[in-house]
């Protein structure tokens, strides 16, 4: 029997089987209400177990949807979310299981290890957060409530999606075209009646090109425009999400959903997400002004939005004499994944075996994990971009390692999923530097599911660790993509099979930080937007006014007034980070003091990438990141590391 779910998917029967699965699950949870004795072994596990497998069964959906997005999929994927919501919303706001888990965390507190105690402490919190005590009227509510808004949340993603997937520019003189790379003009490139034409989209690597590369300033704005204009219908679907956002917070005694996010977050009041924001803004200013004063004099015209990604390759090609589209033949993407591969093997003795097996597409692989010569966990990769794909890049977890209701391991496997330019069988997909970090960054929130040794599947691997604390071992691991000793594992030029020359390292390095504080503008920019968004309500135009006023603060180059960046925001609004986007930084603190504490030791025979194993990879979300990561450097992170990271002076 196979250690590994299958990712078979009948998409003709699959409402009626996940009907069939959530009714066999409530009268098992009847069931386990009626025990008289419930304990951790005969009450708690099988519930966690439970949640495991109906997530074995969704999770092919969820991923089919995104990745082989089309009308059939579509309709599967909308019609389960009421099934599966109204499921779980109904068992989060269960009085009797609630008070099953209280009283078995009374009776069994001293037999149960910290696993099974941070299970009930987590399931207790959730519960809390859900109602579970609340009158029945509430809880009628507030299961309303997550009704409406898993269905806004997928209508707000599939906007954007078919918005995305809808735009074209047809380029048809040549001279629009001088300046793009010839990889990415092979991409574009499509013959009509016997004409030459060039299709640019907003499909990251398409439009990325053009607003690097393109030189015709007109276009450049067409498709900036395009893009930040993209899914008006969200203005409606966001008023109404906040709405009742708003109103679940108060029900359960929260002021705002700020405070009731903050709960289940390392950081711990609203006060201390703005101050560590602001503290950052103050910081990095100075340099962001600096540094876009050299970019605005490259050009003879006030500096646009659409603007700056062009004049700054330019910048960047004059200062560090750095041209992206050089260090791409270094950067094979086949190359670059056995190269990660290679180096996750050095670090903490990983290695890879390929599958072969049928997948979703032709270019989808799959691939073993060993650790020790024991096999751990099972990866699946979509790397490349094509029509009927999300954009972005993700890891999505299938199976979590623990042990079930016999005491039977279960191994973890995951997908991580990315939109790099399209191979053919005339070219090879050549990657950006930029690419190569995405690629370690989504690498290293699969390795930390992956590698977990945590039993419990609620508090193993990804499971159970706080949203402030996740992205950490994504940053951790993207920043090795910069190391000159991790690069020559597997930059190597395509063609000529010559390994990365130590001068363009050099370049790369020095151009690392290059508009760096900028970038932090931008990202805080995004962060406290998210955060006061969501700490009182807001509605209509009340919105733009918000993000207006951050922007005062946070944007050196004003933003064009048709700019409606929040109606494409899916991450706080489709995407779970919902007055938590500020979690890419306050973990990018934890990241580059562990990153830095290896680099200096020296990546290869450090003692702290062992404790990194040891502590973060291997414990999931058993304790709490805080506590695994003074476990792991004997101290509390250094707000410091990173400013040092991002080369803002201090």
């Amino acid at each position: 029997m196979s250690k590994f779910i299958e990712l078979n998917l009948d998409l003709a029967n699959f409402i009626t089987k996940l009907e069939g699965i959530t009714k066999q699950n409530n009268e098992k949870i009847e069931e386990l209400l009626g025990l008289d004795d419930k304990t951790y072994a005969n009450f708690v596990k099988p519930l966690e177990m439970m949640d495991e497998y109906l997530g074995h069964f969704f999770t092919p959906l969820s991923h089919i949807n995104s990745v082989c997005n089309t009308k059939e999929t579509q309709e599967v994927y909308s019609n389960s979310l009421p099934i599966i919501t109204e499921y779980s919303t109904k068992i989060s706001q269960n009085i009797e299981i609630y008070k099953a888990y209280k009283t078995i965390q009374e009776r069994q507190n001293k037999s149960l290890n910290y696993e099974q105690k941070r299970v009930l402490e987590l399931n207790i919190l959730n519960f809390e957060l859900s109602g579970a005590h609340l009158d029945d009227a509430t809880k009628e509510r507030l299961q309303e409530i997550n009704l409406r808004e898993s269905e806004l949340s997928n209508d707000f993603s599939q906007n954007v999606l078919d918005a995305t997937n809808a735009y074209e520019y047809i380029i048809t003189d040549e001279k629009d075209i001088d300046g793009i790379p010839k990889s990415d003009l092979e991409s574009a490139k499509f013959e009509d009646d016997g004409v030459i034409k060039y299709k640019f989209t907003l499909q990251m690597p398409s439009y990325i090109a053009y607003m690097t590369y393109g030189k015709n300033r007109e276009i450049r704005e067409a498709l900036y425009k395009a893009y930040t204009t993209r899914a008006p219908q969200n203005a409606k679907i966001i008023d109404e999400i906040l709405l009742l956002k708003n109103e679940m917070s108060n029900l359960l005694g929260f002021g705002d959903y700020a405070e009731y996010s903050l709960k289940s977050k390392m950081a711990k009041t609203k006060e201390d997400v703005i101050d560590f924001l602001e503290t950052l803004v103050t910081k990095s200013k100075a340099q962001a002004v600096k540094e876009l004063d050299e970019v605005a004099k490259l050009s003879d015209r006030p500096l646009e939005s659409f603007d700056s990604a062009f004049y700054s390759e330019i910048l960047k090609k004059e200062k560090y004499e750095f041209d992206e589209e050089l260090f791409r033949p270094y950067f094979e993407q086949k190359s670059v994944v056995v190269g990660m591969f290679n180096f996750l093997d050095k670090l903490f003795g990983i290695k890879f075996e390929k599958v072969n097996e049928l997948l979703w597409d032709e270019k989808a692989t799959a691939y073993n994990l060993y650790l020790k010569n024991e096999l751990r966990a099972k990866l699946y990769l979509d790397l490349e971009s094509r029509k009927g794909k999300k954009g972005g890049a993700w890891m999505h977890n299938i199976q979590t390692h623990c042990t079930n209701e016999s005491g039977e391991e279960q191994l973890a496997s995951a997908y991580i999923v990315c939109n790099f330019p399209p191979s053919s069988k005339e070219n090879p997909s050549l990657l950006r530097h930029d690419d190569v970090v995405t690629l370690f960054h989504e690498m290293g929130h699969t390795i930390h599911h992956l590698l977990s040794r945590v039993n419990e599947s609620g508090v193993s691997g990804v499971n159970g660790v706080e949203w402030d604390a996740v992205e950490f071992p994504s940053q951790f691991l993207e920043n090795f993509a910069y190391e000159p000793s991790v690069l020559k594992l597997f930059a190597m030029h395509y063609e000529s099979k010559e390994i990365i020359p130590d001068e363009m390292i050099e370049k790369l390095v020095r151009s690392k930080n290059f508009l760096s504080a900028s970038s932090m503008l931008r990202q805080l920019e995004f962060s406290i937007f998210d955060f006061k968004l969501h700490s009182k309500l807001y509605q209509g135009d009340e919105i733009q006014e918000l993000l207006n006023s951050i922007r005062e603060e946070t944007s050196i180059i004003k933003a064009p007034s048709y700019n409606k960046f929040q109606n494409g925001f899916s991450h706080i609004f489709a995407g779970g980070y919902a007055a938590g986007y500020y979690s890419y930084k306050w973990a990018e603190v934890l990241s580059a003091d562990a990153f830095f504490s290896v680099v200096d030791e020296g990546i290869f025979n450090s003692t702290t990438a062992k404790k990194y194993l040891e502590f973060i990879l291997n414990c999931g979300g058993a304790k709490s990141m805080g506590e695994l990561f003074v476990d792991m450097m004997g101290r509390k992170p250094n707000p410091d590391s990173l400013l040092r990271l991002n080369g803002i002076n201090l």
